[in-house]
């Protein structure tokens, strides 16, 4: 009769392999190591992808849509999804340009554009939980009054006006070497992980989207939590705006066309699961990533950009097929 090894050294090695073969089906791993990977294999053919310079220029150009994943990731979860995202931003970025243009403060500026993401939100909220109109049909129509709005304000012309220096810092200033616009994301991406992972809100958002009628039962108030969400969506996605204005200090009227395509993307490259339930914000913002280092390696490596749509098309395409393959493997068992 052989006898167990439960030597300390036979434990720990357990342990170790154990995490080891946590890690490598996480789905947040299997997103670095495609990111490493075509890191690397843009680097082969050229060497500035490399370059301090050239990273944290990419960083920055990802930056706004990694933040505006941070939310989606959290309305996706719940099983939802938010269209209107590209215009919330656009509209926050107008807003905050038209109280400068009216002589308004910054702080006052940004406060306006900021409830731009409240008030989309909360509709976007009421549409779902309190009409029941299906999540897609809901921002669907915010994002195209958001659109139209963006278009009778502006007439089609783009609105620039003056700014204080100070402002111009959250969108154009450096702390270091890195962008200030990245330097957000890495606090927005810190503390939203901590309440996925570390707090009951957390629990009861991966709750609603894992099983809305279990957590319903278990006492969860399941439509305050797809309220919230939609408001946090919408908020961070009118934050990533008013970055964008300051960035570039001209609200264009077309500003974040098409922004939720690229934001959904990166949640689904990130692993999150369309059905809901599943999903991380580290994995939105590595999704975002991904996209963002494509679409450098594209402009490197001279390539016609219009293949990066159908670059990012085909990544989309491969990590929404892999998580229905899971799926239906953990179905079978």
């Amino acid at each position: 009769m052989s006898v167990a090894d439960n030597s300390p050294a036979s434990r720990g090695r357990g342990g170790i392999h154990g995490k080891l073969s946590k890690l490598r089906h996480a789905r947040e791993f299997n997103v670095l190591i495609a990111l490493v990977m075509m890191g690397g294999a843009i680097s082969v053919f050229t060497p500035y992808f490399l370059t301090v310079d050239n990273l944290m220029g990419v960083s920055r150009a990802f930056s706004l849509t990694a933040i505006m994943a941070i939310g989606m990731v959290m309305v996706i979860i719940t099983g939802g999804i938010d269209l209107s995202v590209g215009s919330a931003m656009g509209l926050a970025g107008l807003v905050t340009a038209l109280c400068f243009d009216s002589g308004y403060g910054q702080v006052s500026a940004v406060a306006a554009g900021l409830s731009v993401g409240a008030v989309f939100g909360l509709a976007n909220g009421l549409l779902v939980t309190g009409i029941g109109l299906p999540p897609f049909i809901a921002t669907l129509g915010t994002l195209s009054i958001g659109r139209g709005l963006m278009y009778m304000i502006t007439h089609g012309v783009p609105l620039t006006p003056k700014t204080p220096d100070s402002f111009t810092i959250l969108g154009q200033g450096y702390i270091g070497p890195v962008p200030v616009p990245v330097v957000i994301l890495i606090v927005l991406t810190l503390i939203f992980s901590l309440v996925m992972i570390h707090t009951r809100f957390g629990r009861h958002i991966y709750a609603t989207g894992g099983n809305e009628g279990a957590a319903r039962l278990s006492g969860v108030k399941t439509q305050r939590v797809k309220l919230t969400v939609y408001m946090l969506s919408s908020l961070i996605s009118s934050l990533a705006g008013v970055i964008a204005f300051s960035r570039y200090l001209s609200a264009e009227p077309a500003s974040g066309f098409g922004s939720e395509l690229d934001v959904i993307a990166a949640a689904a490259i990130g692993g999150a699961s369309l059905s809901g339930g599943i999903g991380s914000v580290t994995g939105a913002v590595m999704g975002a990533a991904l996209i963002g280092e494509i679409a450098n390696g594209v402009v490197l490596l001279n390539i016609n950009t219009y293949a990066q749509q159908a670059i990012t098309g085909g990544v989309i395409l491969v990590a929404v097929s892999l998580d229905v393959f899971r799926n239906r493997l953990k179905g079978g068992r």
